[in-house]
Parts: C-alpha cells; sequence; structure tokens
C-alpha cells in the first residue's frame, strides 16, 4: 500500500471493523491524525499504521496488567463498554482553507441526518475560529448512546414516547443518567406518511398500515422515525410481524421517499422536506415532531455551547433555516431542559 494513499472515516470504519462514531471519537481525542479536504475527513495510510501500531502497543501492555473495561448497564437494560482513559497526541490538521489547525483548536462532534446540523456545523465555525465541528450522520437513539459512550458533543434528537406523547426527554432522562447536560430546542417539523401521487391505497393514518398486500418500507434501527413508528403500531396494536416490508431499511428520508415514488413501496414513514424534493409523491401529515439538540455541561464546553445558542438565536442562522421548507423556528434556541 502506497504511503500517499488517504482514507475517508467510512473506509476507516470498514477497515478497523469500528462504527464511523467510534471514528470520530478517535479523531477527536487525536489518536487518529487527520486533515480535512473539503468538508470531508481523511486520514494518511501512515497514521493508520501508525495507530494500528500503537493499539497493539496498548493492548499488549493491558493484557500484562490484566486490565479491562468494565460493562456499565443503563436504565433501558442496554450493555455498553466504557473504553479505558487514553492518551490523546497532538493533531495534525488542516482548516478548510487548507492551511493548519492550531494545536488549541477544538473539535466538537455534531451527530444526526437534518440538514439544519450542516448549517448550523458552518455557522459555528465561522464564529468560532478556534472550533471544529465535524458531522457524523447517525440516528437519535445511536446519537444519544454514541453521547454517553463520550463519541458526540451535539446531538440531535427526535425520538416520542407513546405514552407520554412528549418527544426525546423521556429518552434523554433514561440515557443521560448522572450526566449534566442541556436541552435546545431546534425546530419542529412535520412527521407523517409517503404514499405515491393520488394516494392509490386510499391511506389516511397509522390504522391503514394493516391494510392486506400494503407494502412498507422502513427506516434503520436507532433512528427517530423507526421510533416513531414502533410506537404508533404498539398504540395502535397492530403487529410488527404482519406488515409486509417492516424488515426492508434505508438510512435516509429521501432513501425511503424514492422507493415510494418508484413504486418498491407503498408507503413509507418521513418528513415533509423529502416529499417536497421527490416527484410523483404525496405526503400525509401525521404529528408535529421536536428536533431538540442535546450538548453535555463541562468547564471545557462552556466557549462553544454559548457560541451554539448565539447561532440558534440570530437572524442570520433563523433566516438560513427558513429558506428550508417546512421547518417551524418558533421557540428555536429555547433551552428546555437542564440539569
Amino acid at each position: 500500500m502506497s504511503e500517499n494513499t488517504s482514507y475517508t472515516t467510512e473506509e476507516i470504519a470498514r477497515l478497523l471493523k469500528i462504527s464511523k462514531l467510534k471514528v470520530y471519537d478517535l479523531i477527536k481525542k487525536g489518536e487518529l491524525p487527520s486533515y480535512r479536504v473539503g468538508k470531508q475527513m481523511r486520514v494518511d495510510h501512515s497514521d493508520l499504521e501508525a495507530y494500528k501500531q500503537n493499539s497493539r502497543s496498548t493492548s499488549a501492555s493491558a493484557a500484562t496488567q490484566g486490565a479491562a473495561a468494565a460493562p456499565v448497564p443503563l436504565q433501558t437494560g442496554i450493555p455498553f463498554v466504557l473504553p479505558p482513559a487514553t492518551f490523546s497526541p497532538p493533531l495534525h490538521l488542516t482548516q478548510p482553507g487548507g492551511g493548519p489547525v492550531k494545536a488549541t483548536a477544538t473539535n466538537i462532534v455534531i451527530t444526526g441526518q437534518d440538514m439544519s446540523l450542516d448549517i448550523l456545523a458552518t455557522h459555528l465555525e465561522r464564529s468560532l475560529p478556534s472550533s471544529r465541528p465535524l458531522r457524523s450522520y447517525a440516528g437519535s437513539l445511536d446519537s444519544l448512546i454514541a453521547m454517553y459512550n463520550g463519541e458526540s458533543d451535539i446531538v440531535s434528537t427526535h425520538l416520542l414516547d407513546g405514552d407520554t406523547g412528549e418527544y426525546n426527554l423521556p429518552y434523554i432522562r433514561k440515557l443521560l443518567v448522572g450526566f449534566p447536560y442541556l436541552v435546545v430546542h431546534m425546530l419542529t417539523r412535520s412527521a407523517g406518511l409517503y404514499v405515491r401521487q393520488g394516494n392509490p391505497q386510499n391511506i389516511r393514518g397509522w390504522q391503514d398500515l394493516q391494510q392486506p398486500g400494503l407494502k412498507l418500507i422502513n427506516r434503520e434501527r436507532g433512528s427517530g422515525v423507526r421510533v416513531l413508528l414502533d410506537e404508533q403500531l404498539r398504540l395502535h396494536g397492530i403487529p410488527a410481524a404482519g406488515l409486509s416490508g417492516y424488515g426492508t431499511e434505508e438510512n435516509s428520508h429521501l432513501a425511503v421517499a424514492g422507493r415510494v415514488a418508484r413504486g418498491e413501496a407503498d408507503v413509507g414513514i418521513g418528513i415533509e422536506k423529502a416529499a417536497k424534493i421527490i416527484e410523483g409523491l404525496e405526503f400525509i401529515p401525521l404529528i408535529q415532531e421536536r428536533y431538540d439538540l442535546v450538548m453535555l455541561k463541562k468547564p471545557e464546553n462552556e466557549q462553544w455551547i454559548g457560541a451554539v445558542l448565539d447561532i440558534l438565536r440570530s437572524q442570520a442562522f433563523k433566516s438560513e433555516l427558513n429558506t428550508i421548507h417546512s421547518y417551524d423556528l418558533t421557540g428555536t434556541g429555547e433551552i428546555i431542559y437542564e440539569t
């Protein structure tokens, strides 16, 4: 392999057989030197090999000492393993313009899939030059788990608790037990069903998902839309096992909407914005979902948390989001919960 070869974060994840979130965590900690080409992070082959060699040495040392990470159970009953503390060497990075990143640059991992987060990352990089926002595209539940494991700094979430009708807070309270955190409202958006133009199956609501012969296209586990669907199926007494296509997954609103528009499925679940982009599609609004941000309250995070709040409340940020159809920005930047 040529020393000039470089890898994307996705390629690193496949090579090391770890999640993309873990790759961002290694970059954030400085264990895996990286640089940016446009909006994409890259890692040189030589730096990857150096990391692998260092990991082998660390593992051998830990085995000699009998050290092991202990499983930490959450209230959800999901087991997690917290990695042992490691030394973080300085990063060798470049800014978007190609210049070197200062050693004091703060890497901020923003996790979530909505394009509003990309806009937030751009504004944060402009307003706080000492920061380097990194984007990770994971679902709401997976994002919260990443925050618990120390792999994310700003998490977006839109998780419905069917029993209370409340968004986000029931899940955040259970997953981030013992953490000091801040929950800030980002936006509200309409979620519902995608059907083909003309709605040939005459689908109007959740109960219609149990129509005989209806084919569904689902979202991946851990996404807010998947949780929304599963909660509605539970509340309406519809067995998931009886739905054709329940096990067929896509990882974005656009992918789901596209498959419905092409006739590969009769119905999908997603947000209104995607329906405005894909032709041959109709959207049936069923719920207004809260899209909130979670940030951990640590002394070292105070500066960029203040910058994020200022951005969310700024007219420039809201004006840019207003160009995107179906966002309700009432209350954007409002702190809705704080431990």
